[in-house]
């Protein structure tokens, strides 16, 4: 990149941090009919939406994961806008008191919560996150920077022209939502703008999640890759159990909670077959260990069944892919799960509630399941409205991040002419 577009990304990042301040002090009421407007366009525009999301499609071989991933459609962007209503729904969470508390000295201390400021999303391929991240930061009352992939070009610019035309409209300058060149190296600008972005989210890919943690002069809210594992325990119950993994697994599969590692429990490997069949449907390459390959041969279809190699654990397919894990005891399972978990979503199937306390307090990562599909970690999912991304980390936030993620808080003290002695 040329310093011309460098100085030029600069000046929009300056004037994005300049239309802060006005958007923290306007009200909920203010926000809300923002946020509506944005609605109303969407579903009016949807034939230009669907026409310009056509371009991107164009680039991108269907058999790619990340296709589904980029794909709208009349159902999706009713979604989205559904999503955004969802988030108008919710409560402000600025100017919240967090707590109040009265000193000896007659100090009066309050804890309350403000926006962030400007924060950055760094994403691939989802023309809703544009959407979903706008609507978050706004309600929030923070401005937002958008860098999406160059594949997703052509839907991006549609979606924030669309979200300029409501800011216009409502009197709020447009600088409030910049989207970035779609080339990756004006990513670098944004990562080097120190003091003018609060924090920067990265959603997507290893890859980049590295490429941002590498490079950032800028507070980074890490989002991490899902490698997900679901333990089907010795006490597992087999109906549940199969309707779960073939969930976890098929219902999107290249989403970040989608399931990765199966592992089994070695007296449960006589109903491996009968757990996993449903999977057979959507032609689901599976990659198994020596004793679980043992238990499928002649059951699971050839042609879709292969023998696990080391890097098919620790690995996130996004694709209709899956490996198996065969374990001897519960510990052995954990194990497994925090030599290769990426600390996104973990799941048990068991009735015994003892190996389910056991692992709810050693399995570390954002969400921790019972009995239930992975595919629930997800800001909506969560009540949320949407999410902005689902953090690994541990410091700020920590999975599915919604309106509260996207606020810090300040002190205000209130005296009479209190002085400090000592």
């Amino acid at each position: 990149m040329d310093n011309s577009m460098s100085e030029q990304i600069q000046n929009e990042i300056h004037k994005t941090k300049n239309t802060a301040k006005n958007l923290s002090l306007l009200d909920d009421a203010a926000r809300n009919q923002v946020l509506q407007l944005v609605v109303d366009k969407l579903r009016r525009s949807s034939a230009l939406i669907l026409q310009e999301n056509a371009k991107d499609l164009q680039k991108m071989a269907s058999s790619d994961p990340m296709y589904d991933r980029l794909l709208l459609s009349e159902k999706r962007l009713h979604s989205m806008a559904e999503s955004i209503e969802k988030v108008i729904s919710l409560a402000t969470p600025t100017g919240q008191k967090i707590s109040e508390k009265f000193l000896p000295n007659g100090l009066c201390i309050q804890k309350v919560s403000v926006p962030l400021g400007v924060i950055a999303v760094i994403y691939e391929s989802r023309p809703n996150v544009t959407t979903d991240v706008f609507s978050l930061c706004f309600k929030a009352g923070n401005a937002c920077i958008l860098k999406g992939g160059k594949e997703a070009s052509f839907s991006n610019q549609i979606l924030v022209a669309i979200i300029h035309q409501a800011l216009q409209e409502s009197g709020i300058d447009p600088a409030a939502v910049y989207l970035l060149p779609a080339e990756r190296t004006a990513a670098l600008t944004l990562l080097h703008a120190a003091g003018l972005v609060d924090a920067c989210i990265p959603r997507g890919s290893q890859v980049l999640i590295d490429f941002v943690r590498e490079n950032a002069k800028i507070p980074v809210i890490e989002t991490g890759a899902g490698i997900v594992h679901t333990y089907f325990d010795q006490s597992g119950d087999l109906e549940k159990g199969r309707l779960i993994i073939n969930n976890a697994k098929t219902r999107r599969v290249s989403v970040c909670n989608a399931l990765d590692t199966l592992i089994i429990h070695e007296t449960r490997l006589t109903d491996l077959y009968d757990l996993i069949a449903l999977l057979s449907f959507n032609n689901v390459e599976i990659f198994a260990d020596e004793q679980s390959f043992q238990a499928l041969t002649l059951h699971y279809p050839a042609s879709l069944l292969h023998q696990a190699e080391q890097k098919d654990f620790g690995h996130e397919f996004l694709s209709y892919k899956m490996s198996i894990k065969t374990v001897a005891s519960i510990k052995e399972a954990i194990a497994h799960i925090t030599q290769y978990s990426s600390k996104h979503s973990e799941a048990i199937i068991a009735e015994d509630k003892q190996a389910i306390e056991y692992f709810l307090t050693r399995v570390d990562a954002s969400a921790v399941y019972v009995n239930a599909s992975t595919a629930f970690t997800d800001g909506g999912e969560f009540g949320m409205g949407t999410e902005i991304g689902i953090s690994t980390q541990k410091l700020h936030a920590r999975g599915p991040m919604g309106l509260e993620a996207l606020t810090s808080y300040k002190w205000l003290v209130f005296g009479d002419g209190q002085i400090r002695e000592n």
